[in-house]
């Protein structure tokens, strides 16, 4: 084990690399129960939160003890068959993850503000 602990010191991890997993493609009657037998089996998990709303279902968010651990899992359960479906593991990246919701609302007050202040533009097509 200190051996292990000493090698994993001089490790340089990718900077995408983190201890939180973010699963898509589950099947939506998995449990709880089920991810950590699953995830388990690569480490201590803090954490997991199962995406219950419309938009969330079939995904999840794994959080590791130990970043190595989250490293492990997600190269070996990134592609696994649950229920005939193939899980796709990623690195949680909250930069990209809310990209989509931030230009949504950047183009919101972009249209309040030409309403405020009257100002028209053509529209591009």
């Amino acid at each position: 084990m200190a051996m292990q602990a000493a090698r994993r010191t001089n490790v340089r991890l990718p900077p995408e690399v983190n201890r939180i997993l973010y699963v898509r493609n589950l099947p939506y009657k998995i449990t709880t129960e089920e991810l950590y037998d699953i995830f388990g089996k690569y480490g201590a998990i803090r954490q997991i939160r199962l995406g219950t709303g419309a938009e969330t279902k079939g995904t999840a968010f794994v959080v590791y003890e130990d970043i190595f651990d989250a490293k492990n899992a997600c190269e070996h359960l990134s592609g696994f068959n649950v229920c005939n479906r193939y899980l796709v593991v990623l690195y949680y990246q909250p930069t990209k993850m809310n990209k989509g919701r931030d230009l949504q609302k950047k183009k919101q007050q972009i249209d309040d503000m030409k309403k405020k202040y009257g100002v028209e533009t053509p529209e591009r097509k």
